[in-house]
């Protein structure tokens, strides 16, 4: 009854951001290097802050600093939405929530400078890839749901490290988020504050898993999105573009725009990859070495991200040919 509860709450609160979006013109307006072509209401993914919200206030003796955390990146990051912000003061923001949540999970107490640093540079980045990689309808709350699901998994069969309705609170509001993003023509996008904030909330429990199983194992519940977005990073700094600009060289943008495969089969692979990825670490898990599971994941998703540059030189040479 507390999700159908929360499920109704969540999709009330969605319709009444539908019309103060529409009344204040917060708007997607596809260009040369979107995935889209119909303008859409930008900022849906609010839905993961309330959904937060709501838990703190039902939980409110514990996680101030994870909620402080995730409504500042929210804030900033809708801020960004409406109006665009400098890169300094987004992840000025991002750092400060960081050092919170850090500073919760005691992070400056028990580990060296070196590492903390790591750390930083470690959670800014996927936070920010997660966001890169929020470009066609539903690729993020489907792997929102896999990425979840994992930690739920683990967290009630191998380790206790939250509580699980900490979890099911952002797998609810990833669904209440599907209903209108899953689509063939979506009610919405998530925006920067849904893909943000919901990356702040996925980090924040990995990092718990982390520290409470002594295993770094557990990254690999991102290996599909962080494969992807630091690859192709590497790709763009050998191209010499900025990083930060919109562009078209993500695997899921070539097949969605350059093959034409329905935006929904896309993010249906991407989500499918993550599930194979995280029951192969948690079928494996302390039966091989960390190292060698590394090295089989990664090498794999590399080799099939690299299909990527096949597939553009395909797509390059048979737009040669119909010119």
């Amino acid at each position: 009854m507390q999700y159908t509860i929360l499920s109704f709450l969540l999709i009330i609160l969605m319709l009444l951001y539908f019309k103060i979006a529409d009344r204040f013109n917060i708007i997607d307006k596809p260009n040369q290097r979107s995935s889209h072509t119909e303008i859409t209401l930008r900022g849906g993914g609010i839905i993961f802050w309330f959904s937060a919200l709501i838990y703190f206030v039902q939980y409110i003796q514990s996680n101030y600093f994870f909620f402080t955390g995730i409504t500042l990146v929210s804030l900033v990051s809708f801020w960004d939405d409406i109006r665009s912000l400098s890169n300094k003061i987004r992840i000025s923001i991002h750092f400060l929530a960081i050092t919170l949540v850090f500073y919760d999970l005691g992070i400056f107490d028990n580990f060296s400078f070196y590492l903390i640093i790591l750390a930083y540079i470690s959670f800014i980045g996927f936070i920010n890839i997660y966001n890169f990689m929020d470009g066609i309808n539903g690729i993020t709350g489907l792997y929102t749901l896999v990425v979840m699901s994992s930690l739920l998994y683990v967290n009630k069969n191998i380790q206790l490290f939250t509580d699980s309705n900490f979890i099911k609170y952002a797998m609810i509001a990833s669904l209440v988020f599907l209903f209108f993003n899953y689509r063939k023509k979506a009610k919405c996008f998530a925006g920067d504050v849904g893909s943000i904030a919901i990356a702040f909330w996925i980090i924040y429990l990995v990092m718990k898993l982390i520290l409470a199983t002594n295993s770094v194992i557990w990254i690999l519940f991102l290996a599909v999105y962080g494969a992807d977005g630091i690859c192709t990073i590497l790709h763009r700094l050998y191209l010499k573009q900025n990083i930060f600009e919109a562009h078209r060289l993500h695997l899921y943008q070539i097949l969605s725009n350059e093959f034409k495969i329905q935006h929904r089969l896309v993010a249906l692979y991407y989500a499918l990859a993550q599930i194979i990825v995280s029951s192969v670490v948690i079928l494996l898990y302390q039966k091989i070495p960390e190292v060698l599971l590394f090295l089989i994941i990664i090498s794999s998703l590399t080799l099939i991200y690299s299909s990527k540059f096949y597939l553009l030189k395909k797509s390059n040479l048979k737009l040669s040919h119909e010119s």
